[in-house]
């Protein structure tokens, strides 16, 4: 009986839906590709049988592409921006992780403002109270290992300053370096050698780079050059596999040598030992004619 009841009270409650069961709800407008004629007042509009059941589609929420969360980082997030950058990330990305972590915040007026004066404190304030941003500090990391290899042109009048090292800079670096950012102690350099500079980025962080000048050369001579030694590199390659392969062929045979030749020795010592037990255990011939 109580069992009965709590069956009944239990179907007599409505069932609750899940959140996680519940369709999608999007949106479509649509409207008519003809237009439906104007119609008396207090009479319903005369609609076509056909045409006016054709719709053309004017948005569609579920194939609309997604707009994305505006945010201010406070922090330095890889691959993202550093403090006071806004970015554009996905909804989920902001909701889910930068915003719990309190890695950004929301774009107020207040917040951009907050950041905005923060911003130019770093920049015009006192080289104590600057921050590096995180531009400078993959900068500073990739010039900490950097070296500028520098080709003397054939002219005798050359020589090597800050204009011709900061397009060095660009071409075989990546790197844009200004000349007032740039400190070179041995301008002009004319001589072949190797010498260094100094690299100040965002007025910071001073690196100190290592400069090779190296002598004119041409071109053309020098792949030539390069395919030769590449030649050599891979005929010394094939000699060294032609080697590697005779040996392991000598050692194979050595091998099976050996292990042929401990293998007649235990077989001879064998029949020595048993013609010698046989000898010792016979009994003489004469015993037996006795018997």
């Amino acid at each position: 009986m109580w069992s009965r009841l709590v069956l009944q009270a239990l179907l007599g409650q409505p069932a609750a839906r899940s959140f996680s069961l519940t369709a999608a709800q999007n949106t479509v407008v649509v409207e008519r590709w003809w237009q439906v004629p104007l119609s008396k007042v207090g009479s319903p509009p005369r609609l076509h049988p056909r045409r006016h059941r054709i719709y053309k589609l004017v948005e569609d929420t579920k194939h609309a592409p997604k707009e994305k969360m505006e945010l201010i980082l406070t922090q330095t997030v890889p691959k993202l921006g550093g403090r006071g950058d806004t970015v554009f990330v996905r909804k989920s990305v902001g909701r889910n992780k930068l915003l719990p972590q309190g890695l950004a915040v929301y774009p107020s007026p207040e917040n951009k403002e907050m950041f905005a004066e923060e911003l130019r404190l770093l920049r015009e304030g006192k080289a104590g109270d600057r921050i590096q941003t995180r531009t400078g500090q993959l900068t500073v990391e990739l010039l900490k290992c950097s070296k500028l290899k520098i080709n003397r042109m054939p002219s005798e009048e050359f020589q090597l300053n800050k204009e011709v090292v900061c397009r060095q800079f660009a071409k075989k670096l990546g790197i844009v370096v200004p000349p007032h950012a740039l400190n070179l102690p041995f301008e002009p350099i004319k001589d072949v050698g190797d010498y260094w500079c100094d690299v100040t980025v965002n007025g910071l962080d001073t690196v100190r780079v290592p400069i090779s000048l190296f002598p004119y050369e041409d071109p053309s001579a020098s792949s030539q050059r390069q395919l030769k030694a590449q030649k050599r590199q891979q005929a010394a390659a094939a000699d060294s596999e032609a080697a590697d392969e005779e040996g392991a062929v000598l050692k194979a045979v050595s091998d099976a040598a050996a292990e042929a030749e401990a293998g007649e020795e235990p077989a001879g010592s064998t029949a020595a030992a048993t013609q010698t037990t046989a000898d010792t255990t016979a009994p003489p011939s004469g015993s037996l004619k006795k018997d």
